[in-house]
């Protein structure tokens, strides 16, 4: 496979479930500022810190609120992160390895695109629960139908890798900016005001109801493990770096490389790391710094890819 093939593959699937991620931030903010009592949390600061541009953001728009925070994350085209920012790109990468990918999935992702640039004037002023819904359900769509119409080859595997390694990024930045700023007051932790954001953050990874199979009470530790180490829900830590360190591992095998690259090297290291941490000495040694070191892993895995993959002649 050409380098330039499997680069576009890679980020076509990166950014396709960024916007995914940003509709899933939003919908449940949304649904959460109809939950909780009046003026209690402002819940758009930490959504603009999710991102880790809030320095941008400020600069292009102030302070932040319902209205600017969700331009920001679902329209703006001059953000290289937004939700339309991202499906174009993922719209022109698939553009260029169309004989790569099914008609299907190229088609869906082709009406995903329209249905978010087609956003009306009420949608982008005043924005819906329904609307972000909808956009996530266009992303689990897309994902079903790659899954479903390509040949599980290495083109597929650098697709799942991408998807993988984004959403781990993803899920472990929500995880760390809940645990640092939502909360207004130390004396709320334990109270139904915690409860209720913590299950809002279990909703923004469609985890709500296989946590609640497994646990009766939404409580702090097991939220937090829930999100790290569990090891077969999709959205987790262990179970995205788990999935991408697969995939990596078929793209070595069919590419017969008889050393490991560093790549591979590096999210085999983080699988290792994850699968014999635990919550308890995670939360003893500081949150933000354990997903601090997982954000600094899956950067470094990002740019070794690129280096042993990407940037490559041919």
């Amino acid at each position: 496979m050409l380098s330039r093939v499997a680069e576009s593959i890679y980020w076509m699937s990166r950014q396709v479930e960024r916007a995914e991620n940003h509709a899933r931030f939003l919908e449940v903010t949304l649904n959460l500022i109809l939950d909780q009592p009046e003026n209690l949390v402002d819940p758009w600061e930490p959504l603009v810190q999710v991102t880790g541009d809030t320095k941008w953001f400020l600069k292009e728009y102030g302070p932040p609120n319902a209205q600017n925070v969700v331009k920001f994350l679902a329209f703006d085209l001059n953000y290289h992160s937004s939700m339309m920012t991202c499906l174009r790109a993922a719209r022109e990468n698939a553009k260029s390895v169309r004989e790569s990918l099914s008609s299907e999935s190229y088609e869906q992702l082709n009406e995903f695109y329209h249905f978010v640039a087609g956003a009306t004037e009420a949608q982008l002023t005043d924005p819906t629960v329904e609307f972000f819904d909808n956009v996530r359900r266009y992303a689990i769509m897309w994902s079903g139908t790659l899954d479903s119409t390509m040949a599980h080859d290495k083109a597929w595997h650098f697709a799942n890798l991408g998807r993988l390694i984004e959403r781990a990024d993803k899920t472990s930045r929500i995880l760390d900016v809940k645990y640092f700023n939502l909360l207004p007051r130390l004396d709320d932790v334990g109270t139904a005001i915690d409860d209720l954001q913590w299950s809002t953050l279990l909703l923004a990874i469609s985890g709500f109801e296989t946590y609640r199979r497994e646990h009766h009470l939404v409580e702090l530790e097991k939220v937090v493990e829930f999100f790290l180490f569990h090891r077969t829900f999709p959205r987790s830590i262990r179970s995205c770096v788990a999935g991408a360190d697969w995939s990596l591992g078929e793209i070595s095998d069919s590419s017969h490389e008889t050393v490991p690259r560093e790549a591979r090297q590096r999210i085999a290291a983080l699988k290792h790391r994850l699968s014999c941490s635990n919550v308890k000495e995670v939360l003893a040694g500081g949150m933000h710094q354990f997903i601090d070191f997982l954000q600094g892993e899956l950067n470094e895995i990002g740019n070794r890819l690129n280096h042993d993959y990407f940037n490559q002649p041919g």
